[in-house]
């Protein structure tokens, strides 16, 4: 049997053969081994004297100082080690920390207490009471007792707890050019965050984005460095406070993140993780503007990308982190690293990388891999692997601000200010912040003479997003990928459907809602279609082109239904990022970019109607924040390109006392839209579209939709796992009380039969992590009854070890005959009655190059 045994992780992999030719140079530059990692990589070498200077506007507190000299003096070297490392809530408990004296947890986007994204604050203040008092038994006797910091992704208000005020994303705060109202979202944010126990917040993203692929577009407040820098201070000093106020860092307030330094947001192809190629001008120029900004305001913590700037990794790149960052611009906080980002420096591991500590990160985080790492960094300061001077320097950063943030006598959490005060979450004012964003966030981009409606009509609603308060809320919203949520999951949020009905009943008009495919009974005077992306975050929203779901229809027909039936109709798009959909936006009457509006969504309603008195009550303010494209193929488009060709210009934005008509647009994407994935059925951890993975078993069937489903009878659980990057991979448990499947579908079903007749094959990359010699696991393309001949997989896994990754292409033709492949229900459905579990990272059609193979 022919299989390859994979060593590398394959995204990391795909990320620099695509980042062009600046890797082909990275590749040299960054060859080292384990043995030398303690040299800075020379690849991007940076000329520090060109960057701008920044000052903390705390400085450096000789009594502050002298307390640390005091606390240091008392610490082992095992205590030092523990400062310099982050574990995750979802893999260490208290118990742990009562052994190890680590300086930080974080809860990652899907951790949470208890293992419940639902959980509520409550469960999070008693979970941080626990680790701080656990974590006193882990400093023995004359050592000086150094409490935790918790950070948390509260990335658009604190998303992580229900009924907490969930801001629009970055992407719609960039629209409203107002930096005064980004003053008080992080107030409140911060707030918000000492209720549950937490005193640290990942936030803001102050990266300045250049291509729309990027899965993190709407992370960013604009493609105009000008607006971030706008942003940036009042953003720190919101969330931080004022830095010569009492209550700096203290009271209401929390620590704050500037990420991810630097450069993620100009990626070749927009490629997250990818290299950043930009010249050191144009680097410090677009990408590095914000941050002398932010140290200015006094930010405390800095994030370092996952990202490259010309090959090298941020992480381990000493010129950047070391001698621009801390040096020429002056910044004495800490840096912390990004989820298990050391790892894929060249040489390291995440359980080992004295490259990332010696090239300047200070705060190593490791969510999985805490344990590992922090014996081998112990090991490696013992052994003189380790520089301990720059051990000693990231150590004296981290306390330099647990004591500037009163951390170190504020005592257990739940008697801290702020600390369970849970009406804090139901604040009106907050909640009238966030209507306001919402409101001032909107743009117009088409309208035709229907805007506003009377709320004496009667108004046709219609569209998936339009009584969907996780859908409008996006990535980041109490799950890292903001998927499976339910609008009872925010107490207190309101939908479209809910503003539009508020609406229509103070002036006794009347709503008809619309089924799935338009269908409704009824004469509307107007129809608001409300639809849009998919939440995603990261990786997982990374795309090829910027056409809007290419060979799904379904949004434009209800468009085209309701415009035929002579229905006016409005248009409202939910999105992370401008997108080519000319035919949307002919097939409305007036088109509104709503972009993520988070919880108190429903108030965009408000620039729809008139008043009582047929008079507005607000107006369209919104501008773009981003160019909005011609072509699908206008990927990289913005306001500053020498040949800047776009639909609708950065800046644009209509409104009432500023209106004017949209004509009729080309259709013409530049692509195919008529392309439809038949070949990629499964990659970076979820099914590629329009493929969908379910579990099932004699129960029923479970459409996988978050980051851990489970069959209905429980016999198939799945869940997300990480090689190499966050939740990459996913894993399948069957327990062997009973049959179960896990298969990744279409419908309609998918017609192979020219992919079978051209020799192709099924490629996976597997990993078998519990699977006996004597366990059964078929493998088979569902094509119909007595269509497909099961292979069994089971026997590819002879002695392979079980951390072992395999890539396997298996013959189509192996599985059914190229007639029977017409109607394929299930490209790849996996069944079993024994218990075992198996991992996914990769499922594909691909060419047969003479390796596939056939199991019998």
């Amino acid at each position: 049997m022919k299989y390859t045994l994979v060593k590398e992780n394959p995204v990391y992999k795909k990320n620099l053969i695509s980042s062009g030719a600046a890797v082909l140079m990275s590749a040299s530059l960054m060859a080292c081994s384990a043995q030398n990692q303690s040299l800075s990589l020379t690849a991007g070498t940076v000329n520090p004297s060109i960057w701008p200077t920044a000052q903390s506007p705390v400085g450096i507190d000789p009594k502050v100082e002298s307390e640390i000299t005091t606390i240091m003096e008392g610490m082992t070297l095992r205590h030092k080690v523990g400062q310099v490392i982050q574990g995750d809530i979802g893999s260490l408990t208290p118990e742990d920390l009562k052994v190890y004296p680590l300086g930080s947890v974080l809860n990652g986007g899907n951790s949470a207490p208890n293992g419940d994204n639902r959980s509520p604050a409550s469960d999070w203040i008693k979970l941080a009471d626990e680790f701080y008092e656990a974590s006193k038994d882990a400093y023995g006797e004359g050592v000086p007792f150094i409490p935790l910091l918790w950070g948390t992704d509260a990335v658009h208000g604190h998303n992580n707890v229900p009924g907490a005020t969930v801001f629009p994303h970055n992407i719609g705060l960039g629209a409203t050019r107002n930096p005064a109202l980004m003053r008080k979202i992080g107030e409140i944010t911060a707030k918000e965050i000492r209720v549950g126990g937490q005193e640290w917040t990942f936030a803001p993203t102050i990266a300045v984005v250049r291509d729309d692929r990027w899965g993190r577009t709407y992370e960013g407040y604009s493609e105009n460095p000008d607006v971030t820098v706008s942003y940036a201070g009042e953003l720190i000093k919101g969330i931080q406070g004022e830095p010569d106020s009492e209550n700096w860092l203290k009271g209401n307030n929390v620590i704050a993140t500037a990420k991810h330094f630097l450069g993620d947001g100009g990626t070749t192809l927009g490629i997250d993780q990818g290299d950043n190629a930009d010249t050191e001008e144009e680097l410090r120029d677009r990408h590095g503007a914000a941050y002398p900004v932010a140290i200015n305001a006094g930010a405390q913590s800095v994030m370092a990308s996952f990202s490259s700037w010309q090959g090298v990794k941020l992480h381990g790149h000493k010129g950047l982190l070391t001698d621009v960052l801390k040096g020429q611009m002056g910044f004495d906080g800490f840096i912390v690293g990004d989820w298990n980002g050391h790892g894929q420096l060249d040489g390291c591991t995440v359980e080992s990388c004295p490259a990332a500590l010696h090239a300047g990160l200070d705060m190593y985080m490791a969510p999985d891999s805490w344990r590992g790492l922090f014996e081998n960094t112990l090991k490696q300061a013992e052994n003189g692997e380790i520089d301990l001077d720059r051990l000693d320097d990231a150590v004296r950063r981290i306390l330099r601000v647990k004591i500037r943030s009163g951390l170190m006598s504020a005592g257990k959490p739940s008697e801290r200010p702020g600390a369970a005060d849970y009406d804090v979450l139901k604040d009106p004012v907050s909640k009238e912040v966030a209507r306001q964003a919402v409101r001032e966030s909107q743009v117009l981009i088409k309208n035709n003479g229907i805007l506003p409606l009377s709320p004496k009509s009667t108004i046709l609603v219609a569209g998936d997003g339009a009584d969907n308060i996780g859908k409008q809320s996006g990535g980041w919203t109490l799950s890292w990928q903001g998927t499976g949520n339910e609008n009872s999951d925010f107490p207190g949020g309101t939908s479209f459907l809910d503003g539009i009905t508020r609406h229509l009943n103070k002036a006794d008009g009347q709503v008809i809602l619309a089924d799935a495919d338009g269908n409704y009974s009824g004469k509307p005077s107007a129809a608001i279609v409300v639809f849009g992306e998919e939440p995603y975050a990261e990786f997982k929203g990374d795309r090829d082109n910027l056409a809007y779901k290419p060979g799904d229809d379904s949004d434009l027909l209800l468009l085209k239904k309701f415009k035929s039936e002579g229905i006016p109709t409005v248009a409202i798009f939910l999105t992370g990022r401008p997108l080519w959909m000319n035919r949307e936006i002919n097939s409305s009457d007036a088109f509104v970019a709503a972009w993520l509006p988070g919880s108190e969504g429903g108030y965009a309603t408000d620039l729809l109607f008139t008043n009582s008195d047929g008079e507005t009550d607000f107006d369209f303010v919104g501008k773009l924040p981003y160019s909005w494209p011609k072509i699908a193929t206008q990927t990289s488009l913005n306001y500053d390109d020498e040949n800047y060709e776009p639909l609708f210009a950065y800046g644009y934005g209509l409104s009432y006392s500023n209106p004017g008509n949209v004509g009729v647009l080309s259709e013409n994407a530049g692509i195919d839209l008529k392309v439809i994935n038949d070949s990629d059925f499964f990659k970076a951890g979820k099914a590629m579209y329009p493929w969908t993975m379910t579990v099932s078993d004699e129960f029923g069937e479970t459409v996988v939709k978050t980051s851990r489903d489970v069959s209905p009878g429980k016999i198939v659980s799945i869940y997300s796992t990480d090689d190499g990057v966050q939740e990459n991979t996913r894993t399948i448990n069957f327990n062997g009380e009973g049959k179960g499947a896990f298969a990744i579908s279409k419908n309609p079903p998918a017609n192979l039969t020219r992919q079978n007749t051209a020799d192709m094959a099924i490629y996976m990359r597997v990993r078998f992590d519990d699977l006996d010699p004597e366990d059964k696991l078929s493998l088979s393309v569902d094509c119909g009854v007595n269509c497909s001949k099961p292979l069994a997989l089971n026997k590819a896994s002879s002695g392979l070890d079980s951390s072992e990754w395999v890539e396997l292409s298996l013959k189509l033709s192996c599985f059914a005959a190229a007639s029977d492949m017409e109607y394929v229900n299930s490209a790849f459905l996996l069944e079993t009655s024994d218990a075992l579990s198996v991992s996914i990272s990769d499922v594909k059609l691909v060419s047969n190059e003479g390796d596939a193979i056939c199991i019998d």
